[in-house]
Parts: structure tokens; C-alpha cells; sequence
């Protein structure tokens, strides 16, 4: 996935000015980007701060990991009920 060229606190503040009531169209001129961004990124991004959105990325890294670390025990433990029933 391509890394976007806005932090999520400059994607806020632009969200922010769109709320202050600045028209989209000028909105996406000033700072270079499409109608379809600017509404990509408010249906992502809508009423968040940036807090809540370190706090969002790291909960989806942590649940990357949990999600990684449960496939390999459920890899793990196929792999002994194989060797069990192969034994008997």
C-alpha cells in the first residue's frame, strides 16, 4: 500500500478546515489533492484526533500480531494432532 505524502495530524487539520466550513473544491486546490481523497478521508477519518489515531494504528499492529501468533499455535497444534493420529 502506498504511503500517503500527509501525516494523519495534517489529514486531521484538513478535515478540520472543511468542517470550519471551507468550500471542498477550494479546500482541495489549496492543499493538492481530489475531491475523492478529501471524502475518502473524512469517511476514514471523520471526528478523530490525532491521539485516537496513534491510538488506532497501534491497536491494529498489536492485533496483527495476535492474529500472526495465533495461526502459527493453530499450525502447531494440526501439526501434533497429525503426528498423534499418525502414532495410533
Amino acid at each position: 500500500m502506498r504511503k500517503s505524502k500527509f501525516s494523519e495530524s495534517q489529514i486531521v487539520a484538513i478535515l478540520k478546515e472543511g468542517e470550519a466550513g471551507l468550500a471542498v473544491g477550494e479546500l482541495c486546490r489549496k492543499h493538492g489533492i481530489s475531491a475523492a481523497t478529501y471524502y475518502a478521508w473524512k469517511s476514514k477519518y471523520a471526528g478523530a484526533s490525532v491521539s485516537d489515531l496513534t491510538r488506532m494504528r497501534e491497536l491494529e499492529a498489536e492485533n496483527a500480531r495476535l492474529k500472526r501468533m495465533y495461526a502459527e499455535l493453530a499450525l502447531d497444534a494440526a501439526a501434533m494432532k497429525e503426528v498423534i493420529a499418525r502414532k495410533w
